[in-house]
Formats: C-alpha cells, sequence, structure tokens
C-alpha cells in the first residue's frame, strides 16, 4: 500500500468505538418513567419486567439471541457482562457477532466509528470493510480468518457442533487473547455454551475452508444438525426457558425451534416462557426476523402472557434493559445452569 493510502487509512481509522459499561450509569429511574409513556417506551419497559423476571425465576434458563452488528456498534461488553453476573446460560448468534466482532477485539483488533456517507470503493481500495457508521480493517479481519484455521488445524479431525468449536476457542484464548474478556472467554470461564448456526458465514467460513483445502483427506467439519440436537437437549434439560432476543433471523428461529423439535423426540417441554424481541424488522413481510413473538405462539414455541416485542434499533435500547436488570439485582441468587457440562 503507498504511503499516501497509508495515511490515509489511519485517518479513517482513528476514532474506536467504545464499549458502554452497564455497571457505569443506573437506568432504573428512565425504565420505571418509561413504563408510565406510550408507545416504544412502554413497551420497553415492558420487555424489561419480563427480562427481570426471567431472570428472578430459579427455574428459569435464559437463552440469548444475537443477530446484527450491535457488538461491533458498541453493546459487546453488554452481552459479556450478563454473562459474567449469571444473567444468561447460553447463547445463540450469528457467526459475525461471535467471530469477525468479539474474536476479532480479542485479537488485539478494534472497530471504528465512520462517515456512513463515505465512497465506499475509496474504502475498498484502502481494505477497510463498512457497517454502515462502523469500519473494519479488512486486513486485520484476514488475520482474524488466519487465526481460526490455526485452531482448527490443531484439533482432532472429525465433525464438531459449532458449540465445540467456539468452545476450542475459547480455551485457545485463555493463552493468547490479547484483550482479556472477551465474550468466547466470559463463556468459556462460566460454562456457557454459544451456538452459531451458520457458523461459515463469517470469518471463521475462511478459515475453515482453508484448513479443507489444505487438508483434503483428513480435516474438520461443522456439523449443523449436532447444533440443534445439543441446543434441544439444553431445552429439555432446562425445562423453563426464556429468550432475550437482540434482531431476529436463524439465531431466533433456530432457539425457537427446540421445542419443537424436543416434542418429535417424544420430549414434553414447555413453551419457551419468557420472550422479549429487540427488532427494527418489518412484520408486513412474512420474513423470520420479523415474526412477532405472538405468531410463534401458533406454531407452539412461546408462550403470549410474558412476551414482548420492542421495534427498536437494538444498541439505543439494549444497554438501557441490561442496565435496568443489573442494578435491580435480582441475579445476586441466582445458580449458573452450566449448560456446558452437559456434553463433557
Amino acid at each position: 500500500m503507498k504511503t499516501s493510502q497509508s495515511n490515509d487509512k489511519a485517518a479513517l481509522l482513528s476514532k474506536t468505538v467504545e464499549h458502554i459499561d452497564i455497571k457505569s450509569f443506573d437506568a432504573r429511574p428512565i425504565i420505571d418513567a418509561m413504563g408510565k409513556m406510550s408507545f416504544t417506551s412502554r413497551d420497553l419497559a415492558r420487555a424489561t419486567e419480563i427480562f427481570n423476571m426471567a431472570v428472578e425465576d430459579p427455574d428459569c434458563a435464559v437463552i440469548l439471541t444475537l443477530a446484527g452488528s450491535t457488538s461491533a456498534g458498541g453493546c459487546m461488553h453488554v452481552y459479556r457482562d450478563l454473562v459474567e453476573l449469571g444473567m444468561v446460560d447460553a447463547i445463540v448468534s450469528t457467526g459475525a457477532s461471535i467471530v469477525d466482532m468479539d474474536f476479532f477485539e480479542a485479537l488485539g483488533f478494534r472497530h471504528y466509528q465512520a462517515d456512513s456517507t463515505v465512497d465506499d470503493n475509496e474504502l475498498r481500495a484502502l481494505y477497510i470493510d463498512r457497517i454502515y457508521d462502523t469500519y473494519i480493517d479488512e486486513e486485520e479481519l484476514q488475520n482474524c480468518d488466519e487465526t481460526i484455521k490455526a485452531i482448527a488445524d490443531g484439533l482432532e479431525r472429525r465433525p464438531y457442533s459449532s458449540r465445540e468449536f467456539i468452545q476450542e476457542m475459547g480455551r485457545w484464548l485463555k493463552t493468547n487473547a490479547v484483550k482479556k474478556n472477551s465474550l468466547i472467554e466470559t463463556c468459556y470461564d462460566h460454562d456457557v455454551p454459544i451456538f452459531v448456526p451458520a457458523f461459515s458465514d463469517c470469518s471463521a467460513g475462511f478459515g475453515l475452508v482453508k484448513h479443507q483445502v489444505e487438508n483434503p483427506d483428513a480435516h474438520l467439519s461443522i456439523d449443523s444438525v449436532k447444533d440443534f440436537r445439543e441446543l434441544t437437549e439444553i431445552k429439555i434439560a432446562a425445562g423453563t426457558t426464556g429468550l432475550l432476543m437482540v434482531g431476529g433471523g436463524v439465531p431466533k428461529n433456530f432457539v425457537q425451534d427446540t421445542v419443537v423439535c424436543a416434542e418429535i423426540l417424544g420430549k414434553e417441554v414447555d413453551v419457551h416462557k419468557y420472550a422479549v424481541q429487540i427488532s427494527v424488522a418489518d412484520v408486513r413481510d412474512g420474513a423470520c426476523s420479523s415474526s412477532t413473538l405472538k405468531e410463534a405462539a401458533s406454531w407452539g414455541k412461546v408462550s403470549t402472557n410474558l412476551e414482548q416485542m420492542v421495534f427498536a434499533e437494538a444498541s439505543s435500547v439494549i444497554p438501557l434493559l441490561a442496565s435496568d436488570a443489573y442494578h435491580r439485582g435480582v441475579w445476586k441468587n441466582r445458580k449458573p445452569k452450566r449448560f456446558s457440562k452437559l456434553f463433557q
């Protein structure tokens, strides 16, 4: 890269995204006030109340689902802290949130604040990737790809669920992380399983493809059916469950389908008792991301008694919900589920 281009790149990648700290402010007063308002404010207050109920219920396992780019946008530590404080027992996510964002930063790289009106052709020439108003250094992302490949190269050649492979990523981070206490490492420490049903649809995919190409006769693979079976086993073991869903997509449907899968296996399980979804998706296209929780009840997945849709951009509301839950403190007497131990 020419010196002038290098200078241009450095200028663009100069303002890092700082992750919000839910412990640094008390959202209880604003959530309480929102509960006396209307529209999305009241929806958020009720959603927060439902989440607190799920956390306080000693029989309830809380499952967090992540889709979209809130981790890159400044909410990464929100999710980590919910795990560390014992408010989340399992995670189902897109690959980007776990690999391209969390693992990426654990390697010592950062996300950067950006101008959403910049010339994207110029960015391509500088090897800068854009997520709306957030930048990622593509050269650093390729380092992430290579690290995934290196982890795969060092493992036994067999099919892995994404949970198994991400657990190995957590094990690797224990001795190699530049940034400590990532979401992956925190989940590893607390036996909180992470599932990524579409694991190849992220930076991990590039590393695993290269691993398989270089090892055509003996390589590992990711078994998405094993993912589904393992997550269903968690639902069966958990009994009562609550969902906190950020965005929609595959993670949302994947976790909801465990109720149906358990039924197919001849196991009687309750529908998800508590459910909150934060989304900006339009319900009118019939897509999974936008389908309401009441709609999910028709499939036998979610109870309509304690569910709440919040139609808002998640990075603007999830810190308020999480801060409220932290400061109310109902999590302090909660016993961790440690579902990763089910598979040892």
